[in-house]
């Protein structure tokens, strides 16, 4: 393709919302376009990237057996009335209603409108096991949209959903699934970790996330350097904290306290570490107020204490729930003469504690040398900790770091959340029917390409994996008004797509240094550069964009140089 030909222009200005470095970058280097809040067009250099991305996702599919159809982007909403989704889902969820005032949403998943399909026709245990998937924009109404394609509003991804007749069957496809998202990211050239997740509103009983490393990543993803245990920190699980204390309780005191309402504040009044202070944090749920009691220097897992509980909606108490709840403002709150009627849970963090400090529900006050057992009584205990770095890990002796990591994939065992709800049956070896077993597999295509971007840039733009650049070698003609110049580039360009090699032209009437700066931004992996003073001499110049090392070759030798940098270069 020519570059005049071509619909390309690059920036060398930042969007004011571009937040992350490929926002950035896609931006500037002409990739996508801002139509709204989290919604973009994908102008043609972006496209041909999606496109590579999306083959690769078809072949591995393809190849695990999956067969692929399309379903309807708008869902009727009786459908998610069925599955009970329709009111649990929350706001993410864009309602509509058409003319005749039914109501629609724009789906964010397709679990409910695959299931009605597979119930209509699938009827027997022999049709069983299969696999449908799709590669189709989503929507889902972020709070707020930020990081371009990594948290967009519309985005695109790859959606596959498995039935099965029992669990077992399940475990072999997941697997299957699981060894093909394997191949996808390494056929893409990406530094990438499979961690324990979260099933969040999808549900199911195990799922696992899929996670390009980079430094800019949302998320952070614990594993441990001894074992192959990893896990997203919503999901991490750490072994118990150390407690050496073997001191024996004293007597419970209380302690003046004025303004101290941060755990830091409390310990430099009493002089003692925060991991010392048991802090107690009021939740409202939708199942009413309830307490949660974790050390002073650690943070609650509100995903793990969603989920422990059993509630879609958790958030911290106001002020006026607080003083309530324990007759004092927050930051005094303590499990010690705390409302009887308020269910109240220990983090495993403090069981082991003794003499531990603690607010007093009483403004200005703390208590000392609070002890279990003796001082209050706790029947309710759970592992809601938010892991950190250096905890113990919860299979090993090792220990547990962080990493930032990009969510790509994320994979569910489903069990038969959907099926026994909305009727998606098979009729058994006995004759009998039964709920079939789901798993459910989602790939984010822009997702993807732009986390390659977040893992492989420089101060002057993209270093494309070679799978997943728009265009793999470049040829850029330095000085297309000499006749000399513009025949050997011509006619280099057509050697190379006659080997059916993807090749991009810079054929454009541009200074040297306009196209170098344009070239170093799309980060086409493979250059070849041909100018008046080096074809006097016979020779072009041959670069990666990844190591910028240039070599001087003879013309005629340029395309053999080429394929063979490219295959040492491809994954």
């Amino acid at each position: 393709m020519r570059w005049s030909k071509f619909y390309l222009f690059t920036s060398r200005e930042i969007p004011q919302d571009a937040e992350v470095i490929s926002h950035q970058l896609m931006a500037k280097a002409g990739m996508i376009r801002k139509v709204a809040a989290g919604i973009y067009s994908y102008l043609p250099l972006g496209w041909r990237s999606l496109t590579k991305m999306m083959a690769i996702v078809r072949e591995e599919m393809n190849s695990a057996g999956a067969i692929e159809l399309s379903m309807p982007s708008v869902q009727p909403a009786e459908l998610w009335q069925e599955s009970g989704r329709w009111s649990l889902y929350g706001k993410e969820l864009l309602r509509i209603k058409d003319r005749h005032e039914r109501e629609f949403c724009f789906g964010p998943t397709h679990e409910e409108v695959v299931t009605d399909i597979v119930r209509r026709d699938v009827k027997s245990y022999r049709q069983l096991p299969l696999t449908l998937y799709q590669i189709q924009n989503k929507f889902r109404d972020e709070i707020r949209p930020r990081f371009g394609l990594m948290r967009g509003r519309e985005f695109m991804m790859k959606d596959a959903y498995s039935f099965h007749t029992d669990a077992e069957s399940l475990g072999e496809v997941y697997e299957s699934m699981r060894l093909a998202y394997c191949r996808i990211f390494e056929r893409c050239g990406l530094e990438y970790s499979m961690v324990e997740a979260d099933t969040g509103a999808i549900g199911g009983s195990a799922s696992h996330e899929f996670m390009v490393l980079a430094k800019t990543g949302e998320s952070a993803v614990v594993s441990c350097d001894r074992c192959d245990y990893a896990a997203n920190v919503e999901k991490a699980e750490a072994r118990g904290l150390p407690v050496t204390s073997t001191e024996e309780p004293r007597a419970l005191s209380e302690e003046s306290t004025p303004g101290a309402t941060s755990v830091e504040d409390v310990a430099r009044l009493l002089d003692i570490p925060t991991s010392k202070v048991v802090k107690t944090l009021i939740y409202k749920t939708d199942q009413g107020l309830i307490g949660i009691a974790i050390r002073g220097d650690r943070e609650v897992n509100e995903i793990k204490l969603a989920n422990y509980l059993g509630v879609n909606e958790l958030a911290l108490a106001n002020e006026e729930s607080v003083v309530e709840t324990s007759g004092a403002p927050i930051g005094f709150a303590g499990p010690i003469g705390l409302a009887k009627d308020l269910r109240l849970i220990g983090d495993e963090s403090v069981r082991k504690l003794t003499n531990f400090a603690c607010g007093a529900n009483r403004q200005d006050f703390h208590f000392t040398n609070g002890n279990w057992g003796r001082d209050v009584d706790l029947a309710e205990w759970a592992d809601v900790l938010l892991v950190t770095d250096g905890d113990l890990c919860p299979h090993c002796d090792g220990r547990l770091s962080l990493a930032r990591g990009i969510e790509v994939g994320h994979i569910f065992m489903l069990g038969c959340k959907y099926s026994e709800v909305m009727g998606c049956t098979f009729t058994n070896d006995r004759g009998l029917p039964e709920p079939m077993t789901m798993g459910c597999y989602g790939l984010g295509i822009g997702r993807t390409v732009a986390a390659a971007i977040e893992q492989n840039h420089d101060g002057d733009g993209i270093i494309w994996p070679l799978p997943l650049a728009p265009f793999q070698f470049q040829v850029i003609s330095l000085n297309p008004d000499d006749s000399a110049v513009a025949a050997a580039s011509d006619s280099l360009y057509e050697e190379l797509l006659g080997d059916g090699l993807d090749v991009f032209y810079d054929d454009r009437d541009a200074r040297p240094g306009v196209k170098f700066k344009d070239a170093d931004l799309i980060g086409t992996p493979l250059r070849v550069v041909l100018g008046r003073r080096s074809l006097a001499d016979g020779l072009v110049e041959i670069s990666m964009r990844r190591d910028r090392e240039k070599l001087l070759i003879p013309v005629g030798d340029a395309v053999a140089k080429l394929k063979e940098l490219y295959a040492a270069e491809g994954p």
